[in-house]
């Protein structure tokens, strides 16, 4: 499990350490790891030996003629070369590094996302999920790739450029240690407001990608109503208000190291004055200042580097953050500690035995109301009623989306929070009123149902649904790709497709939730024939506004306002009289 995530206005100590979720992901690749840092030792090895090269070039280059300039050179381009290589390996090693981290991470996010209940979902949005996989991770895989090479290695050179300059002259690296502090000070002063900046850009950015994800998902509905300039300027508002925060960032992050690199370049030269003064008087050789001077260069650049580095990390903890923080997410649904397998064949006789319940969200609002119903196996019995009257949530519970406030459901005897989420939903197949299909071909979305299925058992499937004559005149017929919601099919076409997933899924429970409530009388007769060959040998519960669609269930069962009022067939239910007779009243002689 990730370490807690830290609050906004922690410290930066406590939200950096929420990088330490990344160090699982790091720790698989220990290969790379090793490569990396071993590059890093000879890059870093190679970067302190270059003013040693360059003192001897101007003390013994000069001073010893032809000969010693030739080996003083050659010994200067060794160096470089065993720079450039060490150099490129580093980055060969650490971006692959980052690159496969990013991967693992993603594949982690989006699987336990995957594993979360519906209350979840319910609560988050989309686009903020795709920005939490996307840009956040991007940060990640910069602080991977790049940033934590560039912290590691400035680390090094600067412990290794202030260990040298000591060795080269104690006295001028005494002064020169004057400027780290002054370079320290106004990194701990911005970095607050950069930490605050930084959570505040991401934030924007999620929200500009879950404006387009909400308006492209609905683009139907948006062309409609011709409000294409709407959410043009809607997305336009979101992307200005994350770029006015992200300006905010930049010029907080810019200032930071400006002031950071004048103080630290300004003690350099401060020291490197007072050293020139004792090359002049003879207390050092020209060479030496000019290793010192090089030695001062890369410790100060190291420091500058760390300035900028530190505001990456403090973006890079901001996304981890936020990533940690889905990953802490618990699913409520979870699969029993030892599971009761259901019988074999599953024969699917469900009770619900006085079950209530609320949404998650609106716990004083219970939406079922001590709901007692007892479906045979092979039966059909059809829930009806007003909007609202909780005949959906009877199917979000039986596939176990959510568990009853109080009360029990059972398939074939077996409590089903005993069951394993998978077997229960694997003993069920569902047919909602807007089926969702993929952007993939038509033989792909039904193989959905079933993925190790025959393409002989898909052409069955899709005969039975009758969906053939319509599936053979698409331009690649059972390859030709739906696009995205199946946009490529009328409303009858995409029914007749979750048909044919449903059939060869060949569950023994059928979910009918509104299947036939969207569609023209003709594409409602042909859906007909599908159902009845869907519904044939199982058990089925069918959800409908429209009763016409009912009247061949075994049992009819009236609801209302969360609560069981009336069961029996159509004809008892006229006779009865009450809801169902009001209804029935409405939708055939009205």
């Amino acid at each position: 499990m990730p370490d807690p995530a830290p609050a906004p206005g922690a410290s930066p100590a406590a939200r950096l350490g929420s990088l330490r979720t990344l160090w699982p992901f790091v720790r698989r690749h220990r290969g790379l790891l090793t490569a990396w840092l071993i590059a890093l030792a000879a890059s870093s090895s190679a970067t302190l030996t270059l003013p040693i090269a360059f003192r001897r070039m101007i003390d013994q280059g000069f001073a010893g003629g032809g000969a010693a300039i030739d080996r003083v050179f050659l010994l200067l381009f060794v160096v470089f070369v065993a720079l450039a290589l060490a150099t490129a390996a580093r980055f060969f090693f650490v971006s692959l590094l980052g690159e496969r981290v990013v991967a693992d991470l993603r594949d982690r996010l989006y699987a336990h996302l995957l594993g979360l209940d519906a209350a979840f979902h319910d609560r988050t949005r989309s686009g903020e999920l795709v920005s939490r996989l996307s840009a956040d991770s991007e940060l990640l895989r910069s602080v991977i790739g790049s940033t934590m090479s560039v912290a590691l290695r400035s680390a090094v050179t600067v412990v290794g450029g202030i260990a040298m300059l000591f060795v080269t002259s104690p006295r001028l690296a005494a002064y020169s240690l004057i400027g780290i502090p002054l370079a320290v000070l106004p990194i701990v002063i911005g970095g607050r407001r950069l930490r605050k900046v930084s959570r505040s850009s991401q934030d924007r950015i999620a929200d500009a990608n879950s404006v387009a994800a909400e308006a492209l998902g609905a683009i139907a509905t948006v062309r409609a109503h011709a409000r294409e300039p709407h959410e043009r300027a809607r997305f336009h508002e979101a992307v200005q208000l994350a770029v006015r925060m992200a300006r905010k960032r930049i010029g907080a992050q810019a200032v930071v190291t400006a002031v950071a690199i004048v103080l630290v370049f300004g003690a350099i030269t401060l020291v490197l004055w007072s050293g020139a003064h004792d090359v002049v008087a003879g207390r050092m050789s020209a060479g030496t200042l000019g290793q010192f001077l090089m030695y001062a260069v890369i410790g100060g650049g190291s420091v500058a580097a760390l300035a900028e580095v530190w505001n990456e990390l403090q973006r890079a903890a901001g996304g981890m953050g936020r990533i940690a923080e889905l990953l802490q997410e618990e699913p409520r649904i979870r699969s029993h500690a030892e599971p009761q397998r259901l019988p074999s064949p599953v024969r699917g006789g469900i009770r619900f035995d006085a079950v209530e319940f609320a949404y998650p969200g609106q716990p004083d609002r219970p939406v079922l109301h001590g709901v007692s119903l007892h479906v045979r196996p092979g039966e059909t019995v059809a829930l009806v009623g007003p909007s609202g009257a909780g005949k959906s949530t009877v199917f979000a519970l039986l596939l176990r989306f959510h568990d009853p406030v109080r009360g029990q459901v059972t398939i074939d005897g077996i409590p089903i929070e005993r069951v394993d989420p998978a077997e229960l939903r694997a003993s069920m197949a569902l047919v909602a009123q807007h089926p969702t299909l993929f952007a993939a071909s038509v033989r792909d979305n039904v193989r959905y149902g079933r993925l190790d299925a025959t393409d002989a058992e898909v052409d069955a499937a899709i005969r039975a649904a009758h969906a053939a004559e319509f599936v053979a005149a698409l331009p690649e017929g059972l390859d030709t790709p739906l696009g995205e919601r199946g946009a490529r099919l009328s409303g009858g076409q995409q029914q007749r497709i979750a048909i044919a997933r449903a059939l060869l899924r060949d569950a023994p429970v059928l979910l009918l939730d509104e299947a036939t409530s969207a569609l023209d009388a003709q594409s409602e007769a042909a859906v007909h024939e599908a159902l009845d060959e869907l519904m044939r040998g199982r058990t089925t519960l069918v959800v409908a506004h429209r009763l016409a669609t009912v009247l061949k269930a075994d049992r009819i069962v009236v609801m209302d306002g969360g609560r069981i009022v009336a069961e029996g067939t159509h004809a008892e239910l006229l006779a009865q009289g009450g809801l169902y007779a009001e209804l029935a009243r409405l939708q055939f002689i009205d």
